[in-house]
């Protein structure tokens, strides 16, 4: 085989496919239904697919070579004009029939996927932990329904401990008070957009990820990528200005995916219909590589 690369090289598709015995396992969870915001984020994860003959396996800054790592695709989730509420049993059962790898790759989809990714790793929801990477609280009234603005509320409802909760990343005037209080009210660990800018995004993950393993067994962590500031992912409907820088994400994608406990992580309120120039697709197809690079040096 010729080992020219002319006109190709070895990228991260390659690394995707049927491959039952990989390590970890990547699940579309195409979810639009009752977003807040209307737009398309069931397109996010084959747009995301799209974006991975783009990037090769390899990152020159650290020498690390992905070539040899291997990521079962397990398919999508069939979602079209599917409720949250209706879509919990599906989403739940497809992650936990990868739950035996040492990492499961959930690609939404709006935030109404975490609730079931996060039961699909611990049903019973008393050795799991999770950590958000989010602009907001999720922590609206569940009253009306499932929607992607609840999931946290959802899991707090469902009896999650609000101590084995983490939100990094939280933006100024995109929240309320009254979510606030919950937060504070429920324990779960709370850090602004500043202070992750202040500190490092990457440093505050791993310090939260630190804290939530001295009180859980797994952890499923949710990267919301309207953490991104707004000038740097615009196909996000919640993003704002003042948020995390995109290297910042990538940094501590690849700090999270390696934690051993980290058995689980989602992306959602990808809507790649807003997307300008590819510019949001690249940036959702390299946090997809971070999360591999992190894996891999476990």
């Amino acid at each position: 085989m010729s080992t020219s690369e002319c006109l190709g090289w070895t990228s991260i598709a390659d690394l995707v496919g049927d491959y039952p015995d990989a390590p970890t396992a990547l699940i579309g969870a195409p979810l639009n239904e009752r977003s807040l915001t209307p737009g398309r984020c069931d397109l996010g994860p084959k747009v995301l697919r799209q974006t991975f003959p783009r990037f090769s396996t390899y990152d020159l800054e650290t020498r690390t070579d992905l070539s040899g790592l291997r990521v079962h695709e397990a398919g999508d989730v069939f979602l079209k004009a599917v409720s949250p509420a209706d879509a919990f049993e599906p989403v739940k059962a497809a992650v936990q029939a990868q739950a035996h790898r040492g990492l499961v790759i959930l690609a939404g989809g709006n935030n109404a996927i975490t609730r079931p990714g996060v039961h699909g790793i611990d049903p019973t929801l008393g050795s799991v932990g999770v950590l958000t990477l989010d602009a907001h609280f999720d922590l609206r009234d569940t009253d009306c329904g499932l929607t992607n603005g609840n999931p946290i509320q959802a899991l707090l409802d469902d009896g999650l401990e609000g101590a084995r909760i983490s939100q990094i990343g939280l933006a100024a005037f995109a929240n309320t008070r009254r979510a606030h209080e919950k937060a504070r009210a429920a324990g779960i660990s709370v850090r602004t957009a500043r202070e992750c800018r202040d500190r490092g995004l990457d440093v505050v993950a791993q310090q939260e990820l630190e804290r939530l393993s001295a009180l859980c067994e797994v952890i499923y962590v949710d990267f919301d990528i309207d953490v991104i500031d707004r000038s740097q992912f615009q196909a996000a409907p919640g993003a704002r200005p003042g948020g995390a820088s995109a290297q910042a994400f990538f940094d501590a994608a690849r700090a999270i995916a390696a934690h051993p406990k980290v058995k689980a992580v989602d992306l959602t309120e990808f809507d790649p219909s807003l997307d300008p120039g590819d510019v949001s697709s690249l940036t959702a197809g390299r946090w997809f590589c971070e999360i591999l690079a992190g894996f891999a040096a476990r």
